[in-house]
């Protein structure tokens, strides 16, 4: 009995173990597919691989600017449209991913990030250097609710 529960035990916490890996193997091919769109040679490629990570009616909240969480039928169309808008616009950035944190359906990641370029629309210079947490919740192995807090 003691070797049957021993060995479910076992079985058990390997599947967690092996989740949480899978979580944090995604965690980090994410923040690098993420990584790659705001290189100043960037690619609407590039973009297409890092919404593969995303379902369709992914939700993105951005606080404190964007409070709204609501999934949509076309969050991913939207999230296209604006990282299509900024392709680009970079002419310099830099990105360090420094934590990638596990959970049940979920993946928490830090970075830091510098960035300089100009805006398509206002021609104005910007340089913005920041601390983010990202909060992914997973869905069918997917994001579907982008939780984004900077500094």
């Amino acid at each position: 009995m003691k070797r049957w529960m021993l060995a479910s035990f076992a079985l058990i916490w390997s599947f967690v173990a092996s989740a949480e890996n899978d979580l944090s193997e995604f965690g980090k091919q994410y923040f690098s597919a993420w990584v790659a769109t705001q290189s100043p040679s960037a690619t609407k490629n590039d973009i297409e691989h890092y919404l593969s990570f995303l379902k369709s009616d992914v939700a993105h909240q951005h606080l404190p600017y964007d409070s709204d969480d609501s999934r949509l039928p076309d969050g991913k169309k939207r999230i296209r449209e604006g990282m299509l808008f900024y392709l680009g616009a970079h002419s310099a950035h830099e990105a360090t991913l420094e934590h990638v944190i596990p959970a049940h359906n979920a993946v928490v990641i830090t970075y830091t990030t510098s960035s300089q370029g100009i805006h398509p629309q206002t021609k104005e210079l910007v340089e913005l250097h920041y601390s983010t947490m990202e909060v992914l919740e997973i869905e069918d192995g997917k994001v579907a609710v982008i939780r984004k807090y900077e500094e």
